[in-house]
């Protein structure tokens, strides 16, 4: 669909070329005048001082979603803030309807492929089996090439040998040509069969076994048992070799039996998840500040056809129904055709309109029937779901881990961190610091340290901080006791690596975290030391006396083992403020009367956890072993149980584990 030819378009220029540098204006010089917008469906583009396409975007009114991205820029997200401070201008093209502004839009974003759009960045191709029904004597056959003219593809499959062990049984029944080109060549000049049609594998059209059109009739039978109508050639095959029998046709009835074999061999192998007759792809989405995860199953009459997970660079901040939107472009524009029913953990936006576009898609590979968009609520689709969301969430934990196993790419991002922060050597062993609380209280801090880009877990360490005012002070008591060891060394004598000096120090906060720690390093007479904050959209690094932040490039190694030491901080102190936990109930506990350490150790191994045993009630904790009427209720009184204390101490833990 070209949009140009049919549409109204309008641009807003800047008065003077050159990406804008951030400045005391609180939007970019080349907004649009008011009212000039207009208010109808449409498509808009942000382009740089070199015309390149940054970003395209959709909306059913043009004025109010345009209106976001002129916002004062500290109200912006800092990705989107970077994307309109890059371009130089904005233009938008009218359409009719919301339809054809998704269509150009998804149009628009695969032939500029701009750098700020979702982009697919999982370089892994899957293979397929393909059945070539644009050939005059189809051919089936495993496959990496989407691009051959008029065949079918089904998957994609995580293993080959997993579809060469299915393509194996199907050509046992539909015994169709699997032979390349020339091998076929061959057979038809020396009018001599290859192996797999002596052995039954292939009905030889090369010899004249079967005409084209009885070869072409057995591949539109597979096309169709890998479509889903599987258990209609079972019963239909079943029928056939029964009459067989029946009219004494013995040597039919034989080949018959091996082909109802080998079906129902591939039948067992291929997992029935749905009711029989359901068609569906289920996706998983699991996605972080920067990137998602994508996990999808193929379900072809109820069984799982094909598996896929791959990974999406998310540039703009985006809603979880425009991410879905985004999803499903990139698996069907140009790939697979959907399924009748496109399962989703989050309804996409518009989704009319997707719906209308995904039918589209369908009819292009000659499908018919509706597509519809749904998010499963429960039964077998919400298993399976939930199944796919695991996947996705193993897919992008592996995507974030991979980057920082490999030594070349650890270190690319070393030097990218060098580059970035200006230090004159690269950071080859860096300390992170982060802070947890339980509202205010239970106050501790963890020192996570990587050399090399790898972890090195014996040389972490934990703080319990007495008392402390907010984070800022935390940071500073923290940074002090850790400049002490730099300053002093060792003071046992131990060896300890705990006084060797580090290149980066990174704490977890932004710029009053950081002047923080600076504070202590000064008074400390700490020098040659970087130091800087990990902002919580992990985009940006805060440094000493800066205004403005570092924002590190998407395409930098550094940006992923930033995040990675930011989330190991953040798990080892979490970790350590639920043991302080842990350790000061049994304290408690031990101090009523009649409860010794046996009685306090069944307490938590009932509950699992010490929040869960000060939120039971008196009748809850006569359930544990040897703890009586009496007993429970001196237990349910020491320490506050009731519901008003148990929903204090859950709100207090979940704005805690949030806020950390």
């Amino acid at each position: 669909m070209s949009g140009d030819g049919a549409s109204h378009e309008g641009s807003s220029r800047p008065a003077v070329t050159g990406a804008p540098k951030p400045r005391p204006s609180r939007t970019v010089a080349y907004k649009p005048a008011p009212g000039t917008i207009p208010t109808a469906p449409g498509v808009y583009r942000f382009r740089d001082e070199h015309e390149r396409v940054l970003y395209v975007g959709k909306a059913k009114n043009l004025r109010q979603r345009l209106s976001n991205y002129f916002q004062p820029l500290e109200a912006l997200h800092e990705r989107t803030r970077r994307m309109v401070l890059t371009a130089v201008r904005v233009e938008w093209t009218i359409v009719a309807t919301e339809y054809e502004a998704l269509q150009l839009e998804f149009t628009w974003i695969k032939e500029f492929e701009p750098p700020f759009n979702v982009q697919f960045r999982d370089d892994k191709s899957y293979p397929y089996l393909a059945v070539t029904m644009g050939d005059d004597v189809p051919r089936a056959l495993i496959t990496r090439n989407r691009g051959m003219r008029g065949a079918r593809y089904f998957g994609p499959y995580t293993k080959v040998w997993a579809i060469r062990e299915t393509l194996d049984l199907l050509l046992k029944a539909f015994p169709m040509r699997s032979c390349s080109q020339s091998i076929y060549d061959r057979a038809e000049r020396t009018g001599r069969p290859c192996l797999l049609g002596d052995i039954g594998k292939c009905s030889a059209p090369c010899v004249g076994r079967v005409t084209h059109e009885e070869h072409r009739a057995t591949a539109n039978d597979l096309v169709t048992f890998m479509n889903g109508g599987d258990q209609d050639f079972v019963d239909r095959v079943r029928e056939q070799m029964q009459r067989a029998s029946a009219r004494l046709e013995f040597e039919r009835a034989a080949r018959l039996r091996d082909q109802l074999a080998a079906l129902e061999t591939v039948l067992s192998r291929t997992s029935v998840v749905l009711a029989d007759g359901v068609d569906a792809d289920v996706f998983g989405l699991v996605h972080d500040e920067l990137s998602a995860a994508v996990h999808l199953f193929a379900v072809r009459g109820g069984r799982i056809r094909g598996t896929k997970s791959w990974v999406v660079d998310t540039e703009i901040d985006l809603t979880d129904g425009e991410l879905a939107t985004q999803v499903l472009r990139i698996a069907y524009d140009g790939g697979d055709p959907p399924a009748r029913e496109v399962l989703l953990p989050k309804q996409p936006d518009a989704v009319p309109e997707v719906e209308a576009w995904l039918t589209d898609r369908r009819a292009d590979h000659g499908l018919g029937g509706r597509v519809a968009v749904r998010v499963p609520q429960r039964g077998e689709k919400r298993r399976l779901a939930d199944s796919a969301a695991v996947n996705a969430a193993h897919a992008l934990q592996v995507s974030r881990t991979k980057r920082t196993s490999d030594y070349v790419t650890r270190t690319q991002a070393l030097a990218d961190l060098q580059e970035a922060l200006g230090m004159t050597e690269a950071p080859l062993r860096i300390e992170c610091f982060d802070v947890s609380h339980l509202g205010g209280t239970g106050v501790v801090a963890s020192m996570v340290v990587f050399e090399d880009g790898l972890p090195r877990k014996d040389q972490y360490r934990r703080f319990a901080i007495a008392q402390t005012t907010d984070d800022t002070d935390s940071i500073f008591q923290v940074m002090t006791r850790r400049a002490r060891y730099l300053v002093e060394g060792d003071p046992d004598d131990t060896g300890s690596r705990f006084a060797y000096a580090p290149q980066l120090l990174l704490v977890d906060g932004g710029k009053p975290q950081v002047q923080a720690a600076q504070r202590a390093l000064d008074d400390a007479g700490v020098r040659g030391i970087a130091l800087a904050g990990i902002a919580k959209r992990l985009e940006e690094l805060w440094l000493p006396g800066e205004e403005f932040p570092v924002i590190l490039p998407r395409s930098s190694e550094a940006l992923y083992l930033v995040q990675r030491l930011r989330d190991e901080a953040h798990r080892v102190a979490i970790s350590y403020q639920r043991q302080k936990r842990s350790s000061a109930i049994e304290s408690q506990l031990s101090g009523i009367p009649g409860l010794g350490p046996n009685r306090v150790r069944a307490l938590l191994k009932h509950f699992g956890s010490a929040k869960r045993v000060r939120e039971a009630s008196a009748e809850q904790l006569r359930e544990v072993a040897g703890v009586g009427p009496a007993l429970a209720e001196a237990i349910a009184r020491a320490l506050g149980s009731g519901p008003s204390g148990a929903d204090t101490m859950e709100g207090a833990a979940q704005r805690q584990e949030s806020e950390a």
